[in-house]
This record gives C-alpha cells, structure tokens and sequence, in this order.
C-alpha cells in the first residue's frame, strides 16, 4: 500500500491541474479577456447617481447630462492639434500638459481629456470626431441642483485620484466619486454600478463588433434615490437668516434624532462646482482663509458653549443630590472664588434653580458646580464623575452621524487636568469657569442641538443623522438604538420648567411667539484669539439653543453666531424664527425678521482680518455664483474660531 501512496498522489494532483486548466481554457473564458487586451477594448457605460430628496419628497439633486472627451495616447494619429484646442477651447500648452498626463497613466489606455463638457460645448467637437483619431467621448451624468442652498449637506462630484483608485478597484481613471457631506457618506449607495461592453478589434485597430456576441457585457444598475430627513423649506430660511454672518445652526427632531437643518455660514450655491469651471471654483473657495466657505461650523467648529451648558450643571448637581430646586445662593453682581478672582454676573439677591437658569446667573451655577467637585475628597475622582455625567449627553465624541466629517469637542478629565497641573493640586475653583461653559469645555453646534434634544426628551436622545429613507434598503439600525443619560427623567421637569420662564420673565422675553411654547437658554461665550503672539479678547460668541413646543418637543435647535455679541441679539431671534418657520411654515414675528436680515457683521470680521473689506464670498447665496469669481480675495489668518 505504502509503495501505490506517492504515485497515487501524483496521478490525483495531476489530474486536478488538467481539469483546471481545461476549464479555464475551454469551458471559461473570462480570462482571455485580460490575455487578449490589445484585441479588446473596453467600454464602461456610466449609470446616474441617485436623486437626493427631502424629508417631504422635494427634489434637491437630479441629474444632467455631460460628455468626457477621452484620449488613448497610442492610437493618436495625423493629429491637428490647432483644430482640436480651438474646438475644444485649450490652449497648446494645456494640450500638452493633459496628453504627457496621460501617457504617465497608459499609453494604451483610455484617460480623461476634457470632463464635463455641456451640451453645447460637446456639439462642435462631436461634428468632427472622426477626424482625431485616438479621441472619443463618453457619455456621463453630472448633478443637477434643483436648489441654490445646502451645498455642505450635499457634498460634490470630482474625479477619484490615484489613491482612491489603488484602495478601491472599482475606480478606473477619470471616474466620479463623491466629497463631503451625503454624496461621500452615502457613495456606494448613490454611484450605482457601472456597465461594460467588450468589442473586437481587428489586426488594424478596427472595431469589428461585440466580443463574444455580448457574453460578458453588463448593463449599468443606476444608484438609489435617497431622503433626507431635511426640512429644505427651514434649510433654506436658515441660510438666509445667517448671510452676512458666521456660524451655524443645527435643527433637530428630539424623538427620532432627525436633523432637520444643518447651516453653515457663509455657504455657497452648490451648482457652482459643476461642469468646466468646477476646479476653478473649488480652488477659490478651498484658498479663501477668510470666510472659509467650505468649513462645516455645524459639525467642525467647537466653541466655549457658555451659558448653554449651565443646562447640565444643574441636572448634575440634582442627580448628585447636592442641590434641589429650592437651594438657595446669594448673587452680589458677580462671585468671589479667590483672592482677586471674580466672576461677573449680572444677577443679584437670591437664585433658586428656576430664576437661576432664567437669569442666567453665574453666581448661582459656580456655587453647583463646587458642591458638585466638593463632594467627594478626592478632586480627580469628583471631576471624572461629573465629566462621565456630561459625556452621557452625546458630548466629548464624535456622535457617529451619519456625515464625514465632524470633530468631538472637549469635556476635560481628570487626566487633562493632570497634564495642566502636574506640579500642584487643583479643585473645583481651580476649574470653575466649566460651571458656565468655559474653561476647558468646547462644543460643536450639532452636540449643542443634540443636547437640547436630550434635555426635551427628558433624558434620552437618538444619534443625529440625515439619512430618512433609502429606496429598496435599510437605514442604519445604530438609529434607531435609545441612548439614556445618567440623570434620572424626575429631574428634567423643573429645568425645563426654568427654560421655559427664560421666554417669560428671562433673557429671552423679548423673543416669545404667541400661541408658541418655546423653552430656550441665551449664551454669550467669551472668545479669545492669538493677534501678533499676543492673546486678544475679541468681541463674545451670540448661542442661543431651545425647543418647541414644551410639550411633545417637535424641534430642538443650536445657533451659534461669532462675534455676534449677546445671545438675545442675533441668535435668539434667529431660533425664534427657525422654530416659528417649522412648526406653522409661516412668520408673524416679521420685526424680528426684519432685523436678523439686517444684520451685517461683514465689517467687523474685516477687522478682524485687518482688512478693508470681507471674502466676496459673504453675501447671499445667489449673488455669490455671480460675484465670487469676479472679486479676488485676500489669504489671511481666520481669528474668530477658538479651534480650526
């Protein structure tokens, strides 16, 4: 037996090579077709990117048909290049810019000429094709904006790179992929799947039909249609609302965590990088350091969350039980923590929990804040337990939204504080400005809204996202999972309570809507900046954040406007506004319209930039396609965020 083992093994193994290579030989071909390259080419036949809808079934994003002229560098022959350039409106040294670019990708394969072209700019070029040899174009679908707003929720389409093309086989040179915002985020969904043709060439290059009568040809699958869970009738209000300002506004539904607005200002028509002129105006806005147009503030900038955040100061202190709504702290315009330290205020007699949050009293939150760190002996352990109170909120994290960018704020440990103060203990009036939203603690204004949606919700929210509805699939169930703070439901009711005296007897008095419970907090956060190596005080953040109605909460919100001075001045009538459009699709506060839409604060980030005048780019959304490549802008260091 052992003598038949070996050659037995070597009959079996044989045999198995043999039907191998008969099967692919013979019985499947597939192969042959990378073999026989040179005597094949490949066609790729391009499907149309999903349309993008919102919440209510309103067209945003559709599609348009372009032509990419494409070039094969080898089969170039008898080439009047003058003819070709003025055809297709290239200079000779463009011309040979793109062909030497091509050559470095294959000599032998096809690449990207001239993309984008229009209908009109391809008809010339089309009437004498056949005259280029080694030319031909392909058909492709480009986006088609139905809406002049939301260019940062959408995103853009640009040609992959040759990274992109190296970690992902699918890409091929020349191919669109989607940038930024749902187009990125939702691209396997949206591009669909591209369809092949093969076709026979003869020993002359010559086409002489379908390789394998079509065999292995496939059709293009077009990609899905998707909603947005955004509202585009408060989106584009929002915009308008912030021209001529900077900052952003986040708008949620708290029962679902459906954002139904996400503004960033300044922001630009999306329809402006489409087509020829695409890279041109990418370029102009990627290089504009002023207004920084293609910066999401709604998710990537973090600001001191001031006055907001006294929210969670108190609903700690009543979960750690070292306060309840009747505890009583004198305020004498401001509170002494140590020897020359004051912090300002401008309340005065006793602050109970409601006329706290409505007054805004700082004296009120800082004495929380320290019974909260006096609690325990030791501070480390203290501060820990009220950060771990706080992340509880969505804060300190990227939230895992449904969008490809977006930074996690900052909600300081005790491990920070050991990196600050290596040398020396601290304790609570150490880092007492955390009490009202400063100190180390910074916020995005997605986190902000996510925040005030927990808070409607009376201690639970669910992960923001935009994606509402994907045709023929699932959205994320990671949605639909309930996240639970720390602090118990019973003591939500007398903060909301006091929120919603801030529209009453508070800050925010002057703002109320008839027939409109709205519950809100004001914030004015101090802003600092690096002018010349010297740390300079600039004019305070406006924040304002709220939801409406009371009860059963239909929306929660998060301004954030820089420099924009006290919160009941810009951002509050803008939440107003927001909440007013939203719930009635109509506006009666007309005054407070009137004066948001007047508000310029162009001038003063200006002077910021020690400038004569702000980016072009800062006006309103439709002026800014027609002005931005007519007014070249100056680079210079933005200086109103804490962060970049």
């Amino acid at each position: 037996m052992r003598k038949l083992l070996l050659p037995s093994m070597i009959i079996i193994a044989a045999s198995l090579l043999l039907v191998r290579i008969f099967y692919l030989q013979v019985i499947n071909d597939t192969f042959k077709l990378k073999s026989e390259n040179n005597a094949i080419k490949i066609q790729y036949e391009y499907p149309e990117r999903g349309y993008i809808y919102d919440r209510n079934g309103k067209l945003l994003v559709a599609n348009q048909a372009s032509y990419d002229i494409m070039v094969i560098p080898r089969e170039i022959k008898n080439l009047d290049t003058l003819e070709l350039c003025q055809l297709l409106d290239v200079s000779k040294e463009e011309f040979l810019e793109k062909i030497a670019k091509a050559k470095i990708y294959s000599p032998r394969l096809p690449s990207v000429f001239l993309p984008q072209l229009n209908k009109n700019e391809f008809a010339a070029f089309q009437e004498k094709i056949r005259k280029f040899e080694g030319f031909y174009f392909q058909k492709r679908s480009l986006r088609d904006y139905e809406v002049d707003f939301g260019a940062n929720i959408f995103g853009f389409i640009t040609q992959v790179n040759e990274k992109t093309i190296e970690k992902h086989p699918y890409y091929k040179s020349g191919d669109l992929i989607g940038k930024q915002g749902v187009e990125e985020y939702y691209e396997d969904i949206l591009r669909g799947i591209k369809g092949v043709k093969y076709f026979q060439k003869d020993k002359y290059n010559r086409l002489i039909g379908s390789y394998k009568e079509g065999k292995y040809d496939t059709i293009a699958v077009q990609g899905e249609d998707i909603n947005l869970t955004i509202d585009a009738e408060i989106q584009r209000y929002g915009e308008q609302l912030m021209i001529n300002k900077r900052g952003g506004i986040v708008a949620i539904e708290p029962k679902t965590g459906e954002i139904l607005a996400l503004v960033t200002a300044p922001s630009y028509d999306p329809g402006i990088l489409v087509g020829r002129q695409r890279s041109k105006n990418y370029t102009l806005l990627y290089h504009d350091s002023i207004a920084k147009p293609l910066y999401d503030r709604g998710l990537l900038a973090e600001y001191p969350p001031g006055s907001p955040f006294k929210i969670l100061t108190g609903l700690v202190g009543l979960q750690e039980n070292v306060i309840d709504e009747h505890t009583t702290f004198m305020c004498h315009h401001g509170f002494s923590y140590a020897p020359g330290r004051f912090m300002k205020c401008h309340g005065f007699g006793p602050h109970q929990l409601n006329n706290g949050i409505y007054n805004s009293c700082n004296s009120y939150f800082a004495n929380v804040y320290l019974r909260i760190i006096g609690k325990y002996r030791n501070t480390p352990y203290a501060v820990d337990t009220w950060s771990n109170h706080v992340k509880s909120f969505g804060l300190g994290q990227f939230m895992g939204y449904d969008l490809p960018t977006g930074r996690r704020g900052n909600v300081p440990t005790s491990k920070l504080y050991k990196k600050i103060y290596p040398d020396w203990s601290y304790s609570g009036k150490t880092i007492i400005s955390n009490s009202i939203g400063q100190g180390e603690v910074l916020m995005t204004p997605i986190q902000l809204a996510n925040m005030m949606a927990t808070v409607a919700n009376e201690g639970y929210y669910y992960t923001p996202h935009i994606i509402k509805k994907i045709k023929g699939e699932q959205i994320d169930p990671k949605f639909k999972e309930k996240h639970t703070t720390t602090v118990d439901k019973k003591y939500f009711k007398p903060v909301i309570q006091g929120l919603f005296d801030v529209y009453n007897f508070g800050t925010a008095s002057s703002l109320r809507v008839d027939g409109i419970d709205i519950c809100g907090k004001t914030g004015t956060a101090e802003n600092f900046a690096k002018i010349g190596g010297k740390r300079v005080q600039l004019k305070d953040h406006s924040i304002f954040v709220a939801f409406a109605p009371k009860d059963n909460p239909k929306i929660a919100i998060a301004i954030m406007v820089e420099n924009g001075g006290f919160g009941a001045t810009i951002a509050g009538p803008i939440a107003s506004l927001m909440i007013e459009k939203y719930l009635r699709k109509k506006i009666t506060r007309v005054d407070l319209e009137k004066r948001v839409l007047g508000i310029s604060l162009r001038d003063q980030y200006a002077k910021l930039g020690g400038m004569k005048e702000a980016s072009a780019i800062e006006s309103t959304p439709k002026d800014s396609i027609r002005k931005y490549n007519e007014v070249k802008t100056t680079s210079v260091k933005d200086t109103t965020k804490k962060t970049n």
